[in-house]
């Protein structure tokens, strides 16, 4: 637009009348300045015909170049949509087969438990129970029924709530890959550090160039953020401290979820999720990978 908008001007000022006006050496004043021929002026609009074309035709290269971006993010949006949207319907369809088939179960154990109370009242009537076993085992059974009858019913409420909670589950992990799929994996995602497809999948540490993250200088106005309480290895790491470099391939429990630092952000470290962790290692703070426990960034005497 800026490149437009010059090359509008400039059109406008060379195909102008020449107006300007010089001073006279002789009289004091100023006289006009001689007026420019015809193919002066032909030379001139053509001049500024050339450049407007030049202005537009890169601007219009811009827009196009936007127009398809918007576009391909477009068509991704509604991908996804739909993909939603057939999730949804499918899970809408497990609720109402599950539905269906548990009233189907319990209008078979109804029919069943009324076939037992017409084979009790047969027994009764032939003589083979006496009234008082027919009313003990008739009671027996209603309990029986009933129990029955209520724990089917909690098992099938547990199961729908627990069929939501995946699908939900499912939804937000969807969701996250698809964001993460659209911005990138970790990296720099245009306002922060991450993790991104475009560095190749792995963690930039050029984060320390980024004055958000000076977290030298966040230490020291804030001290005692940085005092940290007293280090307890992991039950069967029995070999003390040792000075772990990048790459080193850590035990599992060093880096488990009790050693996570929560939120990176108090001590002005970058963000750090997919399959990176911050960890605590007794005054060192090491980026880890979760997958496979490898070391990919280190701060060393990191905490007091």
């Amino acid at each position: 637009m800026r490149m437009l908008m010059a090359a509008l001007l400039a059109g406008a000022t060379i195909a102008m009348p020449a107006a300007a006006q010089e001073r006279d050496p002789g009289g004091g004043g100023f006289r006009a300045a001689q007026e420019d021929t015809s193919e002066d002026r032909a030379q001139q609009r053509q001049l500024a015909r050339e450049g407007m074309r030049q202005a537009l035709g890169g601007d219009r290269e811009g827009r196009q170049e936007r127009r398809a971006e918007r576009q391909d993010r477009g068509g991704d949006r509604q991908e996804f949509r739909q993909d939603r949207r057939g999730d949804r319907q499918e899970f809408r369809g497990e609720r109402r087969d599950d539905f269906r088939d548990f009233h189907q179960e319990r209008r078979e154990d109804r029919q069943e438990f009324r076939q037992e109370r017409r084979e009790n009242r047969q027994d009764l009537r032939e003589g083979d129970v006496t009234r008082r076993e027919f009313r003990r085992d008739r009671a027996e059974d209603i309990r029986d029924f009933r129990r029955d009858r209520a724990q089917d019913t909690r098992e099938f409420r547990r199961d729908r709530l627990q069929d939501g909670r995946d699908f939900r589950r499912e939804r937000w992990d969807d969701r996250r890959d698809w964001q993460r799929d659209r911005n990138g994996n970790w990296g720099w995602n245009g306002n922060r550090w991450g993790w991104n497809d475009r560095n190749g999948g792995g963690w930039n540490r050029d984060w320390r160039r980024d004055r958000r993250y000076d977290w030298q200088g966040w230490r020291q106005q804030n001290r005692n953020f940085y005092r940290a309480p007293r280090y307890f290895a992991p039950p069967g790491w029995g070999f003390g401290y040792r000075r772990f470099s990048l790459g080193v391939i850590l035990s599992a429990p060093l880096f488990g979820q009790n050693y996570w630092l929560d939120d990176p952000w108090e001590y002005r470290l970058p963000p750090a999720d997919g399959p990176y962790r911050w960890v605590r290692y007794w005054d060192d703070v090491m980026l880890v990978d979760i997958r496979d426990g490898r070391v990919v960034d280190v701060i060393y005497d990191f905490f007091w």
